[in-house]
């Protein structure tokens, strides 16, 4: 009890001392020195945990954000394709709008719905039928010039024969001289065939054709192609001519159906 009573009395001679003296200033600083070193040490561990958690934390939510970056941009991007697809939609109907203006006769718009697997059977199937008084020998055009003719109709939807069709034969003339002559599809949506051509008429690589009005199944003057080449074999009678097809045949979506005056001058709105 003493020793510990002795003690206590030390103690706070010791502090009252140090309190109101200089006398361990030295003291304390060489024991803070010597103290230092260990101080790092035993400070080591905990602080190679923290470094550790927080760049382990930092890289997760570094991952993180990546991850949800990257499905930011894909999604962007699938917007920014659409608003491409819509802006050249656009563009594709203005340019069918302003077809109309070339025409004398009403049209309808109808949007492709379906085409042949058969690759020598160039049909596409359109979303106007006999409820829109669609009628079979309907002529059908796109932007850029004619694609056909109706061959079969049902209540919603119709089928179209293209000009470029084995099967399909069209009157044609020049638009330079109005030399009369037949165009055939080959099965190829980008080359037709000029038939019965003399080598002494007068036609050249690029002429335009346009529909003759003969036969009449399609109206005269729609775009039909131009002439792409001209080749005489030897010893034939008539001249081998290869047509470009004005139509964007393998491409164009939608379409104009056309009612002409012989129709009962049917009245259809580009809107309906």
């Amino acid at each position: 009890m003493r020793k510990t009573f002795f003690a206590l009395l030390l103690a706070l001679f010791l502090m009252t001392l140090d309190r109101y003296t200089s006398v361990f200033e030295s003291t304390k600083s060489n024991i803070s020195k010597a103290i230092i070193p260990l101080q790092l040490v035993a400070n080591f561990p905990s602080k190679v945990f923290d470094w550790v958690g927080m760049n382990a934390t930092s890289r997760t939510k570094l991952e993180q954000k990546n991850v949800s970056l990257e499905k930011e941009r894909l999604i962007l991007l699938g917007q920014l394709q659409r608003s491409a697809e819509l802006a050249a939609e656009n563009l594709r109907l203005r340019q069918l709008l302003n077809a109309t203006e070339l025409l004398m006769q009403s049209v309808l718009v109808t949007e492709v719905i379906g085409v042949s697997p058969n690759p020598v059977d160039h049909t596409v199937t359109v979303d106007r039928g006999t409820n829109d008084d669609v009628f079979v020998g309907q002529p059908v055009l796109d932007a850029e010039g004619l694609m056909g003719q109706v061959v079969e109709v049902f209540e919603n939807y119709s089928k179209v024969l293209l000009i470029t069709d084995i099967n399909h034969a069209l009157p044609v003339q020049v638009q330079r001289n109005g030399l009369r002559s037949i165009v055939e599809g080959t099965s190829d949506y980008n080359e037709m065939s000029l038939r019965f051509v003399s080598p002494t008429v007068d036609i050249e690589q690029g002429d335009k054709l346009v529909s003759s009005g003969l036969g009449g199944r399609f109206p005269m003057g729609y775009p039909v192609g131009s002439v792409a080449s001209i080749h005489q074999r030897p010893g034939e009678k008539f001249m081998e001519i290869k047509v470009t097809p004005s139509a964007k045949l393998d491409r164009s979506r939608h379409l104009l159906l056309v009612f002409t005056l012989e129709d009962g001058d049917v009245t259809r709105d580009l809107n309906e």
